[in-house]
């Protein structure tokens, strides 16, 4: 038997199993479904040790490849981002199951009434490049929105998806769940990946995360819906009227917190009247922590003492993951709002301002997943959107955008009740 076939089986036999276990995990209760979820919490904090042994090797193993330093930060485990997981798996026991829930009923002129019921969307496929901590929030969100699963990580996280799989299948076995709900694929072939896109009998539905390569192959190739999330060109503008403290304070923690998350502001824009007062009081913050600075020829004319790069077209459009920021100084809002149509990516952008009327047109005008007045980009996230966790960040516009939680993960469909009722 050769690998292409071992491979194509295996993605039969997984793909039945979940396509089995869709139905009984889609009528489950909510009581079993959140006992499910606490157990894996506990389960995870019970077993840190080994979990943080499996991904210690992951981890040796992605920096003898050189991987990028950002798949690196994305890939480690600590005991806070262990404690993070089994506090998501508690917050989603305690959101409101959406399963079953009907809104919308209302009584026709026939008697007939009409409503929409929230149901789940079946089989899921999730694949994702290294973030081992998607295996468990893929797993919380998806058994809550009774939807069955298959996990398909990166070859540089197979110790630590297997070790937090063998968490999540403890938590199913304790509640009395089938534990083909959520599998984790054990296979690091990358046909696997092919074989999962090309399977609309056992999947009604693809979430890509990863790198621009990995999502636009799939989205190309795919035989399954796909729900997809691109590059993360994320923009804070500092408007004229903006509070000086405030939004260095922001404008630092959104590029500086964390820089290979998709929510790091990427690209700066300042309005040109805040350029000689704004500008360069966040750039001796960048320049202190060792953020390379790419800016407009205004920008560099108002760093005479910073080492600022000139910024091209490519860095204008691109997601970094890194420590450089591309800075522009524009004529007003809106250049501002133009420059983030033309080169932004619909992930998150903000305006800081404290003229309300400039909020609410960037509110209505900026066309992205989340926008945000007077706030970190690095807030675009699940977990702080009260989602519990997140499957991914949709930038699509088409069924769910954003961070994508409970609600997401499901569909609706018509319920009608009548009483004897025919049509006339």
């Amino acid at each position: 038997m050769n690998k292409a076939f071992d491979v194509t089986e295996y993605i039969h036999q997984t793909g039945r199993a979940a396509r089995a276990a869709a139905r009984p995990i889609a009528a489950a209760s909510t009581a079993a479904k959140n006992a499910a979820l606490l157990f894996i919490a506990e389960t995870l904090e019970k077993r840190e040790a080994h979990l943080l042994d499996e991904n210690t090797a992951d981890v040796r193993d992605a920096r003898k490849a050189d991987l990028a330093a950002a798949l690196i930060d994305r890939l480690t485990l600590t005991p806070k981002t262990i404690a993070a997981m089994a506090q998501g798996m508690r917050q989603i026991a305690a959101l409101p199951d959406p399963v079953g829930a009907i809104d919308g009923m209302r009584t026709q002129p026939s008697g007939i009434q009409v409503g929409r019921m929230r149901v789940p969307i079946g089989v899921i496929g999730i694949i994702y490049e290294s973030r081992p901590n998607v295996t468990v929030d893929a797993a919380g969100l998806c058994l809550k929105s009774g939807n069955a699963v298959l996990l398909r990580g990166g070859s540089e996280a197979a110790r630590s998806n297997q070790a937090l799989a063998a968490c999540i299948a403890a938590g199913l076995k304790a509640a009395q769940l089938p534990e083909a709900a959520v599998q984790v694929i054990e296979t690091t072939d990358r046909a696997a990946v092919g074989e999962m896109i090309r399977r609309p009998e056992y999947l009604d539905l693809i979430i890509p995360r990863g790198g621009r390569g990995l999502i636009e192959r799939i989205a190309a190739e795919a035989r399954v819906p796909v729900l997809k999330h691109l590059d993360g060109n994320c923009h804070l503008f500092v408007d004229e009227s903006a509070d000086a403290e405030r939004a260095v304070r922001v404008l630092d923690n959104a590029k500086t917190r964390r820089y290979g998350v998709c929510g790091a502001m990427e690209s700066l824009l300042v309005h040109q009247s805040r350029m000689h007062d704004i500008l360069p009081r966040i750039a001796s913050i960048f320049a202190d922590k060792g953020v390379e600075m790419r800016g407009c020829e205004r920008t560099r004319g108002a760093l005479p003492s910073f080492a600022v790069q000139a910024a091209s077209d490519e860095d204008w459009a691109c997601e970094y993951l890194a420590p450089i920021v591309s800075i522009k100084v524009v004529a007003d809002l809106d250049e501002a709002i133009a420059h983030i149509e033309r080169y932004g990516s619909h992930h998150t952008d903000g305006i800081l301002t404290n003229d309300w009327r400039n909020a609410q047109r960037f509110l209505r005008e900026v066309d992205s997943a989340s926008v945000m007045v007077n706030a970190s980009t690095q807030f675009a996230d699940g977990f702080e959107y009260g989602l519990g966790a997140e499957i991914g960040i949709s930038t699509d516009k088409l069924h769910a955008r954003g961070p994508v939680g409970l609600e997401g993960l499901t569909t609706q469909k018509y319920v009608v009740l009548g009483d004897g009722s025919v049509r006339g």
